[in-house]
């Protein structure tokens, strides 16, 4: 028996998404985090909002880079490191953002997201 309501959705959630489809709802709500902070910049409470937006993105690479580095991913060796490049890429343009922070810089993180979160989604397994 469940103790939540909530509990009892993530269980059902857990045993019914695959592991693709969690990655790009990932990526989509980082994706979607640094969107609402470039449409709502002079908001202000932008610098918290950003910082999180940034970091949650920040962790998510993180996860991405280990996971590509595993021996056991058997995605194929290009495939990986194009992957790893791009996230190079992403943490280079988040600790850029994290320093110097404008509006504009954001676009191409939140692109980068939602094409690998639709490729995720469209790749069978």
């Amino acid at each position: 028996m469940y103790h939540s309501p909530l509990q009892a959705y993530q269980t059902i959630e857990q045993n019914t998404v695959s592991g693709r489809e969690t990655e790009a709802r990932v990526l989509t709500k980082a994706a979607m985090m640094l969107k609402n902070c470039q449409g709502n910049w002079d908001s202000p409470d932008r610098k918290q909002k950003l910082d999180e937006a940034l970091r949650y993105n920040q962790r998510i690479w993180s996860i991405i880079q280990a996971e590509l580095l595993d021996e056991s991913n058997s995605l194929p060796k290009q495939l990986k490191e194009n992957i790893l490049s791009l996230s190079v890429f992403i943490d280079k343009r988040i600790f850029n953002i994290m320093a110097f922070p404008e509006p504009g810089k954001i676009k191409i993180i939140v692109d980068v997201n939602l094409n690998l979160a639709a490729g995720l989604r469209n790749s069978p397994g």
